[in-house]
């Protein structure tokens, strides 16, 4: 292998068994629990705290989009990217305070049932289809294939489909235990993420202090790193001019400046962490209070995250400039490759440190990888299966209905994770050329913008009919579509609501985070006059009251601690 001593294969082996054996050994301990057996595997109903709640939502998260994609956007543009990372701080306050206890309260479980509940069963089966198809072709198989194109870069790029099943299987192996074995994994792999992850950086820091002949020196090594790329602490990008390069204009095409923070970003961060399966599934086993101060963990952790996942970036890119780094920025076709940043840095840990920083991104890939596929068996069981599949004249409850339904769950986890590795093996999507992170984000663009429409109004706003979801949904996306592909030709390119610049192929854009603020706008606005058309109160709206948002002493503190460290680093890096 390329890179690797037997130091560094023994510390990953010795990491993968005592994860496969801490699993092993939770589920076991499950099996002697009284819960029933479908809600302890989709959920792990009351059986996680509220410290393993917050490391799982961290490990399920941070992933080979972050640790290949952000650290490449770290590469690209630096600090403005960990908007995605702090702003998702303060969306999860918000989620813990005010989505949290209406879910808890309706007893929700999965985010179409949510849907069926509040809406109809049509918004339902819409959205559980396309969380569905969201999941194995956006989020699995770009994970998969960022992951292997990392760790395979590290061994040898022809380990590349070995490592691509390999992930696979690891992280299928994990699922099948279910949430209470993948909450609880999860605390190991964040633990090993955030210790290989601050390895990563010290290492990455004295590097770049050597280069500069000032010793092994991590402080002198950041301050280098800002001399020498100052452009890339800067949180708000400006918006280019007449005589911008075209590197400053796609800089701003994927990050909008101040615009983004009224616009898309918040979409992007609050869909995610509020209405997503994937995510809320941690949470929605526990209690109020439990789940609250998971979600709150999750957000003083996410402050972290820039830290482990982007300065990486930014060191690859000063190193980069100053002819360290050359041959491992140039991907197979000759052509400098921003996602080969983080594991450029990696080649340059000394043995044994260089095993537990791909222990930990093979972490951070098993923990995602599993999430998702535990969150597919949910939806397809819970939502699809159990409404349209199975026989009418078949018992609802019972022990075998039980096991039927972890069958179905497991079944349906092998078939998405196959069906990923499938597209993957030649990259059918494109992922690659387009960059992780910014593939993620844009295609889950599509969607969020209507998706977040339904549920801020059907939490809060009684008024609001089933009539107007399905209307909204199909806005926004018609809206999001328009100002991708046709509002340059109809309106040109400057108008009162978007700014459109030439992208490197000579094409008009948009920035995608202001499309998916307008497409949110005007998805509200046409819900919003449906709805008045109808009830003043709709028969299916939540019943709220103040005691439901009152929080504990000690969960105030959390969000406080939260909003200060937050400020603080906006206002350094401004």
């Amino acid at each position: 292998m390329k890179s690797l001593s037997a130091l560094d294969l023994f510390i990953f082996v010795i990491y993968f068994i005592v994860v496969a054996g801490y699993g092993y050994w939770v589920y076991h301990k499950k099996k002697k629990a009284t819960v029933t057996a479908s809600h302890d595997y989709f959920l792990a109903e009351g059986s996680l705290t509220w410290w393993a709640i917050g490391a799982s939502l961290i490990a399920s998260n941070i992933s080979a989009e972050q640790f290949i994609g952000m650290s490449g956007n770290g590469f690209f543009v630096g600090t403005a990217v960990a908007a995605y990372e702090w702003i998702a701080a303060l969306a999860l306050i918000i989620i813990a305070i005010w989505f949290m206890p209406v879910y808890l309260k309706n007893k929700i479980y999965t985010m179409p049932q949510f849907l069926k509940t509040r809406y109809n069963e049509t918004v339902s089966l819409i959205m559980a289809i396309f969380w569905l198809l969201l999941y194995v072709f956006v989020n699995l198989t770009s994970i998969l294939y960022l992951g292997a194109i990392a760790i395979s870069g590290l061994i040898g790029p022809e380990y590349l489909h070995a490592v691509l099943i390999g992930l696979a299987i690891f992280s299928l192996i994990i699922t099948l235990g279910g949430m209470k074995v993948i909450g609880y994994t999860d605390v190991i792999q964040v633990a090993v993420l955030i210790i290989g992850g601050f390895a990563t950086i010290f290492f990455a820091l004295t590097i770049v202090s050597e280069k500069f002949g000032l010793g092994r020196d991590v402080v002198a090594g950041f301050k280098t790193l800002m001399a020498q790329a100052p452009d890339h602490f800067k949180m708000i990008l400006s918006k280019p001019g007449a005589n911008s390069s075209q590197e400053d204009i796609n800089k701003y095409l994927i990050l909008p400046g101040i615009a983004m923070y009224f616009a898309g970003q918040w979409i992007v961060n609050l869909n995610y962490w509020g209405c997503n399966q994937y995510i809320t599934q941690r949470a929605l086993g526990a209690d109020l209070q439990t789940a609250r101060k998971g979600i709150l963990f999750a957000g003083m952790l996410k402050l972290l995250m820039p830290v482990i996942v982007m300065l990486p970036g930014i060191a690859a890119y000063v190193l980069h400039q100053n002819g360290g780094l050359q041959k491992e920025m140039i991907d197979s076709t000759g052509v400098l490759n921003q996602d080969n940043a983080y594991s450029a840095i990696l080649s340059f840990l000394p043995s044994g440190l260089k095993g537990l920083s791909i222990a930990a991104l093979t972490a951070a890939i098993v923990a995602s990888l599993a999430g998702k596929l535990n969150s597919i068996a949910t939806i397809f069981t819970l939502d699809i299966y159990m409404r349209y599949f199975k026989k009418k004249e078949e018992p609802s409850t019972g022990a075998g209905v039980e096991k039927n339904m972890v069958w179905t769950g497991k079944m349906a986890a092998l078939v998405c994770i196959v069906i990923a590795v499938l597209f993957e093996w030649n990259d059918l999507l494109g992922i690659n050329s387009k960059g992780g992170f910014t593939f993620i984000q844009e295609y889950t663009g599509f969607i969020s913008p209507g998706v977040f429409a339904m549920f801020i109004l059907g939490l809060f706003w009684k008024r609001t009919t089933g009539t107007a979801a399905v209307v909204g949904l199909l806005t926004g996306l018609g809206v999001i579509l328009f100002f991708k592909l046709a509002a340059v030709n109809v309106f040109g390119s400057e108008t009162i609501l978007y700014t459109a610049f030439k992208n490197s192929q000579g094409h008009y854009e948009i920035p995608f985070l202001i499309s998916m603020g307008w497409s949110f706008f005007f998805t509200m606005m046409v819900m919003i006059s449906i709805s008045l058309a109808g009830p003043k109160v709709n028969p299916k709206a939540f019943a709220l009251d103040k005691e439901m948002f009152k929080l504990a002493p000690s969960t105030m503190v959390m969000v406080v601690v939260t909003l200060m460290i937050l400020l603080a680093l906006y206002v350094k890096f401004w």
